[in-house]
């Protein structure tokens, strides 16, 4: 279900109707559901009977294609703990970077970024039961961009730490711990040009979006290169600040 909607069996990739892609992604996302919640969620709009009615035909549909997907039994529905899906692997990745054990490697950490890099959750679809997980799908991408650009940093890997934190900016571009790990990157390596480019596009998004500046913390990080192309320059400070 990352960077789009696909299901393989036995690896080969299956064509399915969208209405059964629909059903197999909600058990997929939500786990084991009551069938009323199912037809509830999936066709909000319909009767109680007609809803129920088409979850019927879909579940059909599902278990005589793919036979074996589906857990047996009438309620609740529930995928096979055979199935694997993508979402749930790399959350677990995720999560193991926030607990700080996760790749260890170089090659391990750019297979993960490049995992990240185009992991939108079902893009293209809008319903309102995905939307809610959408959302929240992209703020654990985000924080696993920023840990691995974290750990890129640590182990001197400047280049690819660009590339990670980058990334977390173009999910949300207002987002000021993934534009601070930029900066970091940019001023390990000596990229001071783009640093300050980086920190005054920031800015102008703050203030474009919700009239304020960066934090203090940011500002203090940029100071020294700021004074010193502008030597008026005074980088503000809070209101307990020196």
């Amino acid at each position: 279900m990352l960077g789009g909607w696909e299901i393989f069996q036995d690896r080969r990739p299956v064509r399915v109707t969208y209405r059964q892609q629909r059903l197999i992604a909600v058990l997929a996302l939500y786990g084991s559901q009551p069938r009323p919640f199912l037809a509830g969620m999936l066709w909000p709009n319909s009767s109680e009977k007609q809803a129920t009615g088409s979850l019927r035909e879909s579940i059909w549909l599902v278990s005589h294609q793919l036979p074996g997907l589906l857990v047996e039994g009438r309620d609740p529905l529930a995928l096979s703990p055979d199935v694997a899906v993508d979402v749930h692997i790399v959350r677990r990745q995720a999560e193991a970077l926030e607990m700080s054990h996760g790749p260890q490697g170089e090659l391990e950490r750019v297979r993960m970024l490049e995992t990240l890099r185009n992991a939108e959750l079902l893009s293209g679809w809008y319903e309102d039961w995905i939307t809610t997980e959408q959302e929240r799908w992209q703020q654990l991408r985000v924080k696993a961009l920023e840990r691995l650009a974290a750990q890129f940093l640590e182990h001197g890997e400047t280049g690819l730490a660009v590339e990670a934190a980058a990334c977390a900016i173009a999910t949300d571009p207002l987002r000021e711990s993934a534009e601070r790990l930029l900066l970091e990157a940019y001023l390990f390596e000596g990229n001071i040009a783009q640093a300050l480019r980086s920190y005054e596009a920031f800015r102008d998004r703050l203030n474009d979006e919700f009239g304020v500046e960066p934090s203090p913390r940011l500002a203090e990080l940029m100071a020294p290169l700021r004074i010193s192309r502008n030597p008026e320059f005074r980088p503000a400070v809070g209101r307990n600040g020196p």
